[in-house]
């Protein structure tokens, strides 16, 4: 266990949220100014929704994942 350190738990988790992260919201601002998603439409909103709870929600599964990992 002596190889769970923050390096090889918590920074790859930073980095693959933290420049995902940015890749995502680039590619949001993208779409919402090129109205390529309009909020306007119900089913639009629902679609913005759904991009970002998926977002979150595979990144707080990750970190329940690590957290229990090093409980161990």
């Amino acid at each position: 266990m002596e190889n769970l350190t923050f390096y090889h738990t918590w920074f790859p988790f930073i980095y693959l949220y933290g420049v995902g992260g940015i890749a995502f919201l680039i590619g949001m601002f993208l779409i919402l100014r090129t109205q390529a998603l309009s909020l306007d439409k119900d089913h639009h909103k629902k679609w913005l929704f759904l991009l970002i709870f998926g977002f979150l929600y595979y990144a707080s599964i990750h970190g329940t994942f690590i957290i229990m990992a090093l409980k161990n």
